[in-house]
């Protein structure tokens, strides 16, 4: 068979980076990033580009979708496809093949999938008939209208009123899923049991502040980034903050941020999982030699 692309996935600290490097180099490939947070500018190790990688064992590996936002600024899944489908092509007329690499896995499914491609208006009425709701209640009428794959959609009642807003118009507007073509991918997920995976994590958050994450979101915040802004991009950018602006003392962020990228890693996982249901055939490897012999089979097929 052929493929359009192959697409790496795994849960946070299983080590995608330098897997999806070394397949580019294996396949005269380049990398998409499908992460929704390295989009942003100034925001590296709390993201985890891990930037040096693309840079050893020869000539650099090129990246796209990597800091091509500023911080604050509104970077959704619409302008995710967008900016993928604008990646794919560039790289397809320099005859090179095309690798999406990342854990973000509505990202990720929205492209596998060929998730509706449309810009939504805002619904000021609906707006202001819901803005009374509760969460719950908001919860609950969202449910009614989709399946609840994305629990991001109902983290606050703001995003739970915006994913209503989304339902509410495609149903107002029934047509054909958008224009993103329908891929043909090679899906490889990197299977790392839990025990490295918690062992993995603990070790690069400890790295992470030790190579000035702190300092990182402290800086972001003097550029004039809101700290609720901050919060709501989660996970190290939102306990840093919360340490930084008082509310939490350092030893209080270490174990709290611990504790919740090891939820972060569960719900990615779930999130894999529930692809695999969708009908997304995911072939799980582990890294090093299993995943090295998969390269080269995988090179056999690409540059066949």
């Amino acid at each position: 068979m052929s493929y359009d692309f192959i697409t790496l996935l795994g849960p946070t600290a299983c080590g995608k980076t330098d897997c999806a490097v070394a397949l580019a180099r294996r396949i005269d490939g380049e990398i998409v990033s499908a992460d929704s947070r390295q989009v942003y500018k100034y925001m590296d190790i709390g993201t985890g580009k891990d930037l040096d990688c693309y840079h050893t064992g020869g000539t650099p590996i090129p990246y796209h979708l990597i800091d091509i936002a500023e911080p604050g600024e509104k970077y959704n899944i619409f302008r995710f496809q967008q900016d993928f489908l604008a990646a794919y092509n560039d790289i397809k007329a320099r005859q090179k093949n095309c690798i999406v690499c990342g854990g973000s896995g509505l990202y990720l499914e929205s492209i596998l999938r060929n998730y509706r491609l449309e810009a939504v208006p805002e619904n000021a009425e609906l707006r202001n008939r819901l803005a009374h709701y509760s969460l719950p209640e908001l919860t609950k009428k969202l449910g009614a209208m989709k399946r609840l794959h994305n629990t991001t959609d109902v983290d606050t009642a703001q995003r739970a009123i915006r994913a209503i807003e989304i339902e509410t118009y495609y149903q107002d507007h029934p047509q054909s899923q958008g224009e993103l073509p329908v891929w043909n991918s090679f899906v490889v997920g990197l299977d790392v049991s839990r025990e490295v995976r918690r062992e993995r994590i603990s070790q690069r958050l400890r790295q992470r502040l030790e190579s000035g994450m702190v300092k990182e979101v402290r800086s972001l915040l003097d550029r004039g980034v809101d700290s609720d802004t901050l919060i709501n991009y989660g996970l190290e950018y939102k306990y840093l903050t919360l340490y930084l602006i008082g509310q939490l003392s350092y030893d209080e962020m270490v174990r709290q941020l611990e504790i919740a990228i090891h939820q972060f890693s569960k719900r990615q996982m779930t999130w894999f999982r529930g692809m695999e249901r969708r009908g997304i055939h995911i072939h799980w490897v582990k890294p090093g030699e299993e995943f090295d012999t998969l390269v080269e089979q995988l090179a056999e097929i690409m540059q066949s």
